[in-house]
């Protein structure tokens, strides 16, 4: 199984409109975060696009473009690509530029995306939400697996017998759809025999056993081979060397963003009792290696997935801090989850 780590690149705004000093910091810090799980051997990196100003990165390509002069052999992918607001053609010349750069090891994660300023800013109305993502969804995969490209939609122009390049590295770019527990998007992305990254962030793992069964169940119907078929977890983790330090330095960050969160999509505000319980008894990782490895081996006994993706929240975490969270990810709870699953 593959480990990685995840990150929406959390940010305090600068509310400025040049001489952005924290999203020239957390720049900086992203890149030796991904340096440094390089150097550790993790498999992948991936970074989350986003519109607003409490997350700096709007350009996954282009951060990890940066880190791929830095880096070596870790995979480099978008977490999520917001394709329902994107331009298919551009994004694939973005990451195939990238694959080229990062000697191949560039992928895409696909996604919906869960926050929607993207639409406005880019002229779509929300009411397509669904019908932009799959009308661009199958053009992103024409163009990735055709060098002259023939295509007809509904949500933009025609392409009519023409090339799309720079072509990557690889034969294919990877392409991941990011679900988060709609049922239809298992079914879509098991009858298109892709790999699926399942973003679990509250109740209990195994909850959601009956949608991945649902992803391989709905991949066998369409004739492909489910045992064939890729699945990632991605879920918050957090690690230090004892658990109260771990719960101490998290938690206020965790309950600040997942508050701002809530407040927009008229949640409850997260109590301290329903940190524990996601900590304890649902997926959140917050401790020791020893306890962040038990958790994640007991997941892939769940699911059976091919990668897990530990998502940092940084918030008002110390860099250094959130550095040595990856750091233990990688030495030491990355070779008790090999040494058990025999990878």
């Amino acid at each position: 199984m593959e480990l990685g780590i995840s990150s929406f690149g959390e940010i305090v705004p600068d509310h400025v409109a040049g001489k952005a000093v924290n999203a020239h910091r957390r720049i900086q810090d992203l890149l030796e975060e991904i340096k440094l799980a390089d150097e550790i051997g993790l498999d992948v990196y991936a970074l989350g696009e986003h519109h607003r100003p409490d997350y700096v990165i709007s350009a996954p390509e282009v951060v990890l473009a940066a880190a791929a002069g830095a880096t070596r052999r870790i995979r480099l992918s978008s977490s999520v690509t917001v394709l329902s607001s994107a331009d298919p053609v551009r994004t694939f010349q973005n990451f195939a530029s990238l694959d080229l750069a990062s000697n191949g090891r560039a992928e895409i994660m696909a996604g919906r995306g869960s926050f929607i300023e993207s639409f406005p800013l880019f002229g779509y109305n929300l009411d397509d939400y669904n019908d932009l993502f799959t009308e661009k969804l199958d053009l992103l995969l024409n163009i990735n697996r055709n060098e002259i490209v023939n295509w007809q939609g509904k949500h933009r122009a025609p392409i009519r017998n023409l090339g799309v390049y720079p072509r990557p590295l690889q034969p294919e770019i990877p392409i991941w759809l990011a679900v988060g527990g709609t049922p239809g998007s298992a079914v879509r992305a098991g009858k298109m025999n892709l790999p699926m990254t399942l973003a679990i962030l509250g109740g209990q793992p195994d909850q959601f056993i009956p949608f991945v069964n649902l992803y391989r169940q709905s991949a066998a119907d369409a004739g492909h081979d489910p045992g064939k078929l890729q699945l990632a977890i991605n879920v918050h983790c957090y690690l230090a060397a004892d658990p109260q330090q771990a719960v101490t330095e998290f938690y206020p960050s965790y309950e600040t963003v997942m508050n701002r969160v809530g407040r927009e999509r008229g949640w409850s505000p997260l109590t301290r009792q329903q940190f524990e319980y996601l900590r304890t008894s649902g997926p959140l990782m917050v401790g020791t290696a020893e306890q962040v490895a038990e958790k994640i081996i007991y997941m892939h006994g769940l699911f059976k997935n091919t990668r897990f993706l530990a998502q940092v929240m940084n918030g008002s975490i110390p860099h250094s801090k959130v550095m040595r969270s990856i750091e233990l990810f990688g030495t030491e709870v990355a070779p008790i989850v090999r040494k058990e699953l025999g990878a």
